[in-house]
């Protein structure tokens, strides 16, 4: 596995302190203090992930995850100020994978790390054998239509561009179409890690779905429960 990380973050002692924690954890960590160095070193495409701060010197981080995601589909998890729900809104439409609000327990990051790259890897493992599968039965309702052996979905005929998290997110709603699915089993099997008090993350990318998929198809919210999917 690819252990190269990228950190970009403009505060030194912030930066020291964690890259030197991910050292410890057995990552490659490179990094970067400005936005504009920070999107030059990601567009290189040899890390496996980028942790990226929003408040940075000369572009900001969303500037950054905008300009990345035109050439990169590396993982980026988010460094968001606590409470600001439109950094992180704004992020995952762009594209970022996860996000965490300052100040947070180090270990945290660890664990968001490593759960963003066990997906990423499962979901290449499931990638690779799928395509060694002959014929495999596409997941309809419908307009759309996922295709699992190329993590393709068209919608309408036309390709429904979605991010890795994305993908896995309606992958799972559409396979159990009419059946609720929990907040706490989309988090563990989208994201790859348990669901924690106050995260978002789901919602943010349930959120993003429903924007691509228009008036087609409703992703409807089970207060207390998740989410269930059907057509309009």
């Amino acid at each position: 596995m690819n252990r190269k990380l990228l950190l970009v973050e403009d505060d030194r002692d912030i930066s020291e302190m964690l890259s030197s924690l991910l050292t410890q954890n057995g990552y490659d960590v490179s990094c970067a203090y400005d936005g504009e160095s920070g999107l030059k070193m990601a567009q290189r495409n040899d890390s496996a992930l980028v942790i990226l701060d929003i408040m940075l010197p000369g572009i900001d981080g969303l500037e950054v995850l905008q300009a990345l995601r035109k050439t990169s589909t590396v993982p980026v998890l988010m460094l968001t100020a606590r409470g600001d729900d439109i950094d992180r809104i704004l992020g995952f439409e762009m594209g970022a994978d996860d996000y965490l609000p300052k100040p947070f327990n180090p270990r945290e990051l660890v664990a968001r790390i490593k759960a963003i790259l066990r997906r990423v890897e499962l979901d290449q493992q499931a990638s690779a054998l799928n395509t060694q599968t002959i014929t495999q039965t596409p997941l309809r309702l419908g307009k759309l239509e996922l295709i699992p052996q190329r993590r393709q979905a068209t919608l309408a005929g036309e390709e429904l561009i979605l991010t890795g998290a994305e993908y896995n997110v309606l992958y799972e709603l559409l396979s159990h179409q009419g059946e609720v699915q929990s907040k706490a089993v989309l988090t563990q099997r989208c994201l790859g890690r348990a669901l924690t008090l106050y995260d978002r993350a789901l919602d943010m990318h349930v959120s993003n779905l429903r924007k691509k998929l228009g008036n087609h198809l409703d992703i409807k919210t089970i207060r207390g429960i998740g989410y269930l999917l059907q057509g309009n």
